[in-house]
């Protein structure tokens, strides 16, 4: 790269004038084709998006036992061949529009790396169910004990209630599919409803933003105010001889800035659903987002100071182990910082 380089190239692909040319086309172009950015390939989309107006329902009509499950994560140590990473998954119940019960989740401080892969397999407890020879991650790790506390509050939620998840129903790729299946079953079987909502989707349309062109075309079938919901998509087939999934996107108060993604179970009806689930969607600071996750995601964040805090836990144990310094040191430095220049 010259020196001469700067604020006027983005890269050497093109221009910033260039790139503003072609993301603005894509913003306000015209295409049909639908896509889903976060790789599912085994979604079919409707051929056409028709919009349904929403009522809310609360009390008798609503749910009144919401779980809520989010999930965090943090580095601690980065060698980028051996890793340290700490995750953990909070829960929250609500009932009626109390919260009940709140739970952090333990902390669960796991080594990556291929040195240690057959090892983190053995700490998942999916033997039987992760493929032998697939590689462990920290999307992995924190996935997994995310759908494990899923699978708990399932078996503790009332009849008629509603387990939220944050992001969208299907668990990571490495996980098989009848996992899921088998989970969606038992909640069928005890009467509740499993549900994830996701706050940035990748889906798109025309190769631009799907849901910011949905809030649009609503706004102007509707107004400004009203709430609504669209089917977007279903899984191609059923999962793993289930009932598969149905996506559809909703904006649930009618203060709400944004509409989000929600994948539903797909032999439930979406309006009941979502008209129930809209009664825990008006909270002032977040509206139209169910507030039950908003709490789960303030309890599972993994804030720095708690990555400093395993850290200094992990040197305790480095000093009794008689591990040195130096060593510690040389392995985990981050090089690339240490060269930043203010």
């Amino acid at each position: 790269m010259s020196v001469g380089a700067g604020v006027g190239t983005v890269g050497a692909a093109g221009t910033v004038e260039e790139a503003a040319e072609r993301l603005g086309a894509l913003l306000v172009g015209s295409g049909t084709t639908m896509t889903d950015a976060g790789g599912r390939g085994d979604l079919a989309f409707d051929p056409v998006i028709a919009f349904h107006r929403l009522r809310r329902v609360g009390g008798p009509g609503g749910f009144e036992d919401v779980f809520a499950v989010d999930g965090g994560q943090v580095t601690v140590f980065d060698a980028r061949c051996l890793s340290v990473v700490v995750t953990r998954a909070a829960t929250v119940r609500f009932r009626g529009s109390a919260c009940v019960e709140e739970e952090e989740g333990d902390l669960r401080v796991q080594v990556l790396g291929a040195a240690s892969t057959d090892e983190a397999r053995r700490a998942l407890q999916l033997e039987g169910v992760l493929a032998p020879d697939c590689a462990v991650d920290a999307n992995l790790v924190r996935d997994r004990w995310e759908w494990d506390a899923a699978a708990r509050c399932v078996e503790r939620c009332e009849p008629g209630g509603i387990v939220l998840v944050d992001g969208d129903l299907q668990p990571d790729w490495r996980i098989p599919a009848w996992w899921l299946s088998a989970l969606l079953a038992r909640a069928r079987e005890r009467g509740v409803v499993v549900a994830g909502v996701t706050k940035h989707s990748g889906l798109a349309r025309g190769g631009a933003p799907l849901l910011g062109q949905l809030e649009v075309e609503a706004a102007a079938l509707y107004g400004p105010r009203a709430m609504w919901w669209a089917s977007v998509a279903r899984t191609r087939g059923d999962v793993d001889e289930g009932a598969g999934l149905q996506v559809v996107v909703a904006r649930l108060d009618p203060d709400a800035r944004f509409a989000f993604r929600i994948d539903l179970p797909g032999d439930v009806e979406p309006e009941p659903v979502l008209a129930a689930l809209s009664a825990v969607c008006d909270d002032a600071a977040f509206p139209g987002y169910p507030y039950p996750l908003t709490v789960a995601d303030r309890l599972a964040a993994c804030p720095g100071w708690l990555a400093a805090e395993v850290r200094m836990q992990l040197d305790d144990c480095f000093e009794r182990a008689g591990v040195p310094y130096e060593v510690r040191e040389r392995a985990f430095a981050d090089r690339h910082h240490l060269m930043e220049r203010s």
